[in-house]
């Protein structure tokens, strides 16, 4: 009988401790999404041809062909001189029946120093306009599962032949990130 109690005892001892390490542990019962002290990164870029000389220029698929498929320089700044900081690539179908489709996504791939990774940008719902607001749906390296905000807008050409330049602002979060990030 007396080894029963004390099995029984140290149950509770266990169940007990097990309780209270749950109350008094350090690490947050907050949902993420509804902890807006998290901090946010903005980063903008611009997505350009690059310079190149016009002879190995290829040219870039229309949007009534049925696929817009890229490669662009993803610049600091507006002037295709700019340094590169990596590169814009991206397969967009702006068919009806695919806008809408998960398949159409844009990846930025940052080579700094700073930012080594990629980002995911969905292009759902993709129209003719000079301003889209794209969702940011992942991403690897320094970037790792960041969600957030994509803008994209076209910036005016010097030139009418000249391939559309876009400037990219982006608004992004981390998860599980507590230190606070640069930028």
């Amino acid at each position: 009988m007396l080894p029963r109690i004390i099995f029984c005892f140290a149950v509770v001892i266990a169940i007990a401790v097990v309780v209270l390490l749950a109350l008094l542990s350090p690490v947050s019962h907050k949902s993420s999404s509804k902890n807006p002290s998290r901090p946010w990164l903005a980063l903008s870029m611009y997505i350009q041809h690059p310079h190149i000389s016009r002879s190995t220029v290829q040219p870039v698929a229309q949007s009534d062909a049925g696929a817009f498929v890229f490669h662009r320089a993803l610049t600091e700044g507006p002037k295709n001189t700019s340094r590169i900081v990596g590169k814009a690539q991206g397969f967009i179908i702006p068919i009806e029946h695919f806008a809408g489709s998960a398949f159409n996504i844009i990846y930025l791939t940052f080579e700094t120093p700073k930012f080594n990774g990629s980002l995911s940008i969905q292009a759902k719902n993709v129209e003719h306009e000079d301003r889209q607001e794209l969702t940011v749906v992942g991403g690897t390296g320094y970037f790792a599962f960041a969600r957030g905000l994509a803008v994209f807008m076209q910036t005016k050409s010097q030139s009418s032949e000249a391939d559309p330049t876009y400037h990219v602002k982006l608004q992004l979060r981390f998860p599980n990130r507590s230190q606070t990030i640069p930028g």
